[in-house]
């Protein structure tokens, strides 16, 4: 059994339908499992992951845990399955980290969030895999609502360039880490190809038959606009630091893992526009 926490958000979800898929039996965290909505066969359990005995209560008789955190409380929350899971002999964790845990020059929230994270989860002594996307094709949801209203998607750092992925193959990755593939691996994840803020802007208008206009803003219209949909100050920051990174070299570099792992080339985002083509509709 695998128990998958983060199972609700689309990368979880997407992990949680690939090892069903194998048949392999999945448990699930929620802090609500009434509204989980999770396949039938899945046991959705309980727990907050800051609650150390209702994390221990959840890695009761897993082999492996797919670990996804968010936000400042990555550490905690890591370390809190990590520590949980070494004391039930958990066979391995398989965390989803960043691409920039690795960088350690990069001194913004969200990279030493992941660092911190997959420093607890070493520690543990438990087995682990660590994979470390560049970009998610769907932060491009962010743009869905000026799409359609405006016809425009309004964004800064138009220079920077990044291998987005599709969060299908993160999960592929995943599900493959959690089953078989030797631990004590980093496996950096990205798509095919860099794509500016512009170019996926161009390929979603390609995609809905419509022209639509870039606007390039400032970084401080950006991070004004993030907390207008409700976003606390300082997690606006750390999002604008991630932002930034995109102009950097580093993140327009094609990695090869995805197709390495699945025996498949990694998803185009045109098809994962096309996927997802009724957001922007």
């Amino acid at each position: 059994m695998i128990l998958v926490t983060g199972a609700t958000g689309e990368v979880g979800r997407a992990v949680v339908d690939s090892l069903l898929a194998q048949g392999i039996p999945v448990r699930a965290t929620s802090r609500d499992p009434a509204r989980a909505r999770l396949p039938d066969g899945v046991e959705v359990v309980a727990a907050d992951l800051g609650d150390a005995s209702a994390v221990a209560a959840a890695v009761s008789g897993v082999d492996g845990v797919f670990l996804l955190t968010g936000g400042s409380e990555i550490p905690l929350h890591d370390k809190t399955v990590a520590t949980a899971a070494a004391s039930a002999g958990v066979q391995r964790i398989v965390k989803l980290s960043s691409g920039r845990a690795g960088d350690d020059t990069a001194t913004d929230p969200i990279p030493q969030w992941h660092r911190a994270g997959e420093r607890a989860v070493r520690e543990s002594g438990v087995p682990w895999i660590m994979l470390r996307p560049m970009g998610f094709m769907s932060n491009a949801l962010m743009w869905a609502g000026s799409i359609r209203e405006q016809g425009a998607v309004f964004a800064p750092y138009a220079a920077g360039r990044v291998t987005v992925i599709d969060p299908l193959d993160i999960a592929a990755v995943a599900a493959i880490a959690l089953t078989s593939t030797p631990t004590g691996q980093i496996l950096t994840l990205s798509g095919p190809e860099a794509l500016s803020p512009g170019e996926q802007v161009d390929i979603i208008a390609s995609v809905l038959g419509r022209p639509l206009r870039f606007v390039e803003v400032t970084p401080d219209a950006a991070r004004a606009a993030i907390i207008s949909h409700g976003v606390a100050p300082s997690m606006a920051d750390a999002i604008m630091a991630l932002r930034a990174t995109a102009l950097e070299d580093f993140t327009s570099v094609v990695h090869p893992t995805v197709p390495e792992i699945t025996g498949r080339p990694a998803g185009a985002f045109r098809d994962w526009v096309a996927r997802n083509r009724a957001a922007f509709a």
